[in-house]
């Protein structure tokens, strides 16, 4: 059995997750390294990472580094003498960082690797109409997402799923999967790995962008539909609408995909009551929760109860 002195590395949320469950399983953390911190909000105050408040409310130390390929940084390594790194939504780390410790450093991906790779997997997942997903654990090489898998396990994705419902799920599941892999490490004295295929069908998780994120009214309307899940709450699908004169930009948070025949011609707004719906390919797409610019995230029956919807309302 290795004594493990574990070094974290992590940023968001997401990696706070996996920390917790590291030192609830009584294993040795030697310190955290996050990204420095960053001024947010109106008064642009200094904003700690997720990662460094809790590794402070456990009086674990903490590294900062502006620059990974610092002497200094390379100091700080060799005082904390991790003999394993483990990674989850960090930077790319240079060679000699990943290579520093004797048992390698290995790192959480929120897909079924090699599927996936890149910087938004839970939301890819979602906007391509995968019935499945999962966590992979992997030694970190000198490429993004590619190195050689330790473990790995699926997670269902459901029709109701939305990327912060799938985000918590694959959470609590890469943590149990990273407490998994250091067992593995401990216990094996050899551990196996598989490569990675390179097969030409394997789906990217691009940086998501303005350009990604935008509504195309002329797609199927279950293509619009798992846009906008995958992309619920953050970063938020989007569109113009057209209402008379105005031309307002929307965020869309919640939809439904109702299937049925109709002769309208595709982004046409309809309104009945208090409900909202935009024609599309095979149907109609049921607004529920939007937001309008200078107004906060509503139900569309709130929305209607003040904004009216002009006669040939069209999304663009």
């Amino acid at each position: 059995m290795k004594n493990l002195r574990i070094l974290f590395m992590g940023t968001p949320a997401f990696a706070v997750h996996s920390l917790e469950k590291i030192l609830e399983e009584g294993f040795n953390v030697v310190g955290v390294v996050t990204a420095p911190d960053k001024p947010a909000g109106r008064g642009r105050k200094l904003q700690q990472s997720a990662v460094k408040e809790f590794a402070l409310s456990r009086n674990l130390p903490v590294l900062q580094p502006t620059n990974l390929k610092a002497e200094e940084f390379e100091q700080e390594l060799k005082n904390l003498n991790p003999n394993i790194q483990v990674v989850v939504a960090f930077r790319m780390l240079p060679k000699k960082v990943w290579q520093f410790p004797e048992y390698g450093t290995f790192n959480l991906h929120a897909s079924l690797l090699p599927q996936y790779r890149g910087a938004a997997p839970i939301n890819w997942a979602i906007i391509h109409g995968e019935e499945k997903t999962g966590v992979t654990t992997f030694f970190i090489d000198e490429k993004i997402d590619t190195g050689l898998i330790l473990l790995q396990k699926e997670v269902k994705i459901s029709k109701e799923d939305n990327a912060g419902s799938l985000h918590d799920k694959l959470m609590e599941t890469g943590a149990n999967l990273i407490i998994e892999t250091l067992e593995l490490i401990a216990e094996e004295k050899e551990v196996k790995t598989i490569p990675q295929s390179n097969a030409e069908n394997l789906k990217t998780a691009y940086k998501l962008d303005k350009n990604n994120t935008k509504i195309d009214w002329s797609k199927p309307g279950e293509k619009i539909q798992n846009l906008i899940r995958g992309l619920s709450p953050y970063p938020v699908a989007w569109t113009i609408l057209q209402n008379g004169d105005n031309k307002l930009k929307c965020k869309i948070y919640k939809s439904t995909f109702l299937k049925k025949e109709h002769s309208f011609e595709n982004a046409t707004v309809l309104q009945e009551g208090k409900t909202l719906e935009v024609a599309v390919n095979g149907g109609f797409l049921k607004l529920q929760v939007i937001q309008l610019p200078g107004k906060r995230k509503m139900s569309v029956k709130d929305l209607l109860n003040g904004f009216e919807i002009k006669p040939n309302a069209k999304m663009l």
